[in-house]
C-alpha cells in the first residue's frame, strides 16, 4: 500500500526537523518518516551503507531534502542520487529556505521533482509540509523501480 510507504526527511536544523515531523504527523498520514541529519547519512540510508547496511525496508517514496546540510550539501546529494542507477528515479523534493536563483536553477538541472521555499509563517509551513506529505506519500504513484526496490 502506498499509504504505508516511507518518506526520507533530510534536515539538520532541529527546529525545522521538529516542525516537519509534526506537520507530517498532524496530517494523519500513515507514512513512516526516516530522518537523516546530513547529506552523507542520507546517501548511506538510500544506499544501505554504514549504519544502514542492514536496513531491510524499501526505498522511500519521496526524499524531502534541505539544501544547507553538513558534510555534503543538498545539491551534491541530489546530484549523486540522479547519477545512481538504483536511485535516479526516486522523487526528490527540495524543501529549503534558499530563494537563491542559482540553487533553484541547479536543482532543476539535476532533475529535482519539486523545489519548495519554506514559508516564514508557522501555519504556512505546517500547511505546505502536510500538502507535500499527501501528494508524495499518498497520491503520487512512484516509478516501478522504486516500488519494487529491495525489501
Amino acid at each position: 500500500m502506498i499509504g504505508l510507504e516511507r518518506i526520507l526527511l533530510v534536515e539538520d536544523n532541529p527546529k525545522d526537523l521538529e516542525l516537519a515531523l509534526a506537520a507530517l504527523e498532524d496530517s494523519n498520514l500513515a507514512n513512516e518518516v526516516a530522518v537523516a541529519r546530513d547529506g552523507v547519512e542520507a546517501l548511506d540510508y538510500l544506499r544501505r551503507q554504514g549504519a544502514f547496511a542492514t536496513r531491510q525496508d524499501r526505498l522511500p517514496v519521496v526524499v524531502l531534502l534541505d539544501l544547507k546540510l553538513p558534510k555534503l550539501n543538498g545539491l551534491e546529494v541530489l546530484a549523486r542520487i540522479r547519477a545512481d542507477t538504483e536511485l535516479k528515479q526516486l522523487p526528490v523534493v527540495v524543501l529549503t529556505s534558499s530563494r537563491e536563483e542559482p540553487d533553484l536553477e541547479r536543482c532543476y538541472e539535476l532533475g529535482v521533482s519539486a523545489y519548495i521555499v519554506k514559508p516564514v509563517d508557522f501555519e504556512q509551513v505546517m500547511g505546505v509540509i502536510k500538502q507535500i506529505g499527501i501528494m508524495w506519500g499518498i497520491i503520487n504513484v512512484p516509478p516501478p523501480s522504486i516500488r519494487r526496490s529491495k525489501a
